[in-house]
């Protein structure tokens, strides 16, 4: 049935975002479970976004429920949180400062800088703002063990305002051994989180790069300027304005260790 889809829709080379998953699991599956999620997520109709977007998901005619194809997928017994704190360990950490208004004083503190912010905020915008899109969350405490029996639950339709349901029992906290299924919370509450994706403005959290083929050109005069930087390195999806997973975030990360070194 999806073959004979997507021979129905006919397309070649996909121009946009909706052409390229009609392309990839025909019309029923775009559109129960692409689509409304898509064009809620983004904010725009899936015929204005890139094809990209949608490619890096892969399609699988088989009961693999994994989210890649990668060999290994999970999260860090422990959570990132632990991780961060052996690598800041012995390390002065100042929060509540804004480096953009105290670039100059911090700048001449260091050799080198990597800097993980917006690139366009680093220039004060003298190209103009690139897009990004935010998010909203709304988190509540229920007198239930179990809400949803899963970490994350995807809201496909575009009716429902918010993407995904998270219980964040279900990753690893409040756990026992570990990983929980139903019934295994040691706490008789459990915490959702709710995420409604949200336009950006200034002044607001930016989560994703709006990849479009406007945005990539001012970004690309952006990272001319940073090309020339001698003592900082640009990195993560707002220094780089790329939509990174964590797992490429990693690999970037390594890379540009190399390089500095």
């Amino acid at each position: 049935m999806i073959e004979k889809q997507k021979q129905e829709a006919g397309i070649g080379e996909p121009k946009n975002l909706e052409e390229q998953a009609l392309s990839l699991v025909g019309r029923d599956i775009y559109e129960k479970l692409v689509k409304g999620y898509t064009e809620k997520q983004w904010g725009r109709r899936a015929t204005e976004l890139p094809s990209f977007i949608i490619r890096r998901l892969p399609v699988r005619f088989v009961y693999d429920n994994n989210y890649f194809n990668d060999k290994y997928q999970g999260i860090p017994i422990g959570g990132y949180t632990q991780i961060i704190e052996k690598m800041l360990d012995g390390i002065e950490v100042r929060l509540g400062v804004d480096f953009l208004k105290n670039k100059e004083a911090l700048a001449a503190e260091a050799e080198n800088i990597v800097f993980t912010g917006m690139i366009d905020a680093y220039y004060d915008y003298c190209y103009g703002e690139l897009e990004y899109r935010s998010l909203r969350f709304e988190t509540e405490i229920l007198d239930l063990e179990n809400y949803q029996g899963n970490a994350v639950v995807n809201y496909t339709e575009y009716e429902i305002p918010y993407t995904r349901i998270i219980e964040h029992k279900h990753f690893e906290y409040g756990c026992q051994g570990g990983y929980g299924g139903s019934g295994s919370g040691v706490s008789e509450k459990t915490v959702i989180t709710r995420e409604y994706p949200a336009s950006w403005s200034r002044g607001d959290e930016p989560y994703y790069p709006m990849n479009d083929e406007k945005n990539n050109a001012l970004y690309e005069r952006y990272r001319e300027l940073a090309d020339k930087e001698e003592h900082v390195i640009f990195g993560g999806r707002l220094g780089m304005y790329r939509y990174y997973d964590m797992h490429q975030v990693v690999a970037e990360a390594l890379k540009c260790v190399r390089q500095a070194l």
